[in-house]
């Protein structure tokens, strides 16, 4: 899907500036322990599923929307592992983001993993111990999202 149309619409009048947006991002496994990943098109790179809400969608609503909309992988949602301010982004246009990410653990309920949209190259289940190369920031939602003790970061923390 890329950019929702009311980032588009806001954009229209606020430029490049920075903007901070919500952004969900789901930890999704199977019945074997395996995490689904998508390889993104615009970065070649595999990476953990996620997106942002539309207007007035709860979180949740967000993660299993995403999840479905990006691999065709029906998924509920079973508990929030982790909320966190990330640090700015600048895209190649010059348009500026910092996202307040809430990642999620997920457990897949049904459908078959697939590439189903245009965002991505190819999706896939993994074991934990044999991950593709992936950014700090989708191997530590995956180790927080295998555990439940609470996350604390530390100010000087980013990612």
């Amino acid at each position: 899907m890329g950019t929702p149309d009311f980032i588009r619409e806001i954009r229209a009048t606020a430029g490049h500036q920075l903007l901070l947006l919500p952004g969900v991002s789901a930890i999704v496994f199977d019945d074997d322990g395996r995490v689904l990943l998508g390889r993104r098109v615009d970065t070649g790179g595999w990476s953990i599923i996620g997106g942002i809400p539309e207007p007035g969608e709860q979180p949740a609503v967000t993660a299993v929307r995403e999840v479905y909309e990006e691999t065709a992988v029906r998924c509920v949602v079973e508990r929030v592992v982790l909320v966190q301010a990330l640090k700015p982004v600048t895209y190649p246009n010059g348009d500026e983001c910092q996202y307040m990410d809430i990642t999620f653990r997920c457990r897949a309920v049904g459908g078959e993993a697939r590439v189903n949209d245009d965002e991505s190259l190819d999706v896939g289940w993994f074991p934990v111990d044999a991950l593709p190369a992936l950014q700090e920031f989708a191997l530590f939602r995956i180790k927080q999202a295998l555990t439940d003790a609470p996350t604390w970061f530390e100010p000087t923390t980013s990612e």
